[in-house]
């Protein structure tokens, strides 16, 4: 299960990360994000030692939020040698989502 970070950790664990990371931007009150959750677990399980996935709540992280432009919740946001390189927003299959990860890698 995807490690929930704060903008305290933002830092080492996503834009210095040596793997891709992808970032859950979410929310509690959020019914696709909880339907997504099982979805990035998979692909974490999939993926393991090639990427890392991480979950930033919207609520008590909106500076982050913020920063990233994050206007909808659920957001994935895809990492790359610390830059953005990548972006979903609302709901997404699990196929699709190997397809953008597949695409990072």
């Amino acid at each position: 299960m995807a490690a929930r970070i704060s903008k305290d950790s933002f830092e080492q664990e996503v834009l210095k990360s040596e793997l891709p990371v992808i970032v859950d931007f979410y929310s509690d009150s959020c019914i696709p994000c909880k339907q997504l959750s099982p979805i990035l677990g998979d692909i974490e399980d999939d993926y393991e030692d090639k990427i890392k996935v991480f979950k930033v709540n919207v609520n008590f992280d909106e500076e982050l939020a913020e920063q990233y432009e994050v206007l909808a919740s659920p957001t994935l946001v895809f990492f790359k040698d610390g830059k953005e390189v990548d972006r979903i927003r609302g709901l997404v299959k699990k196929q699709e989502l190997s397809e953008h990860v597949e695409k990072m890698l």
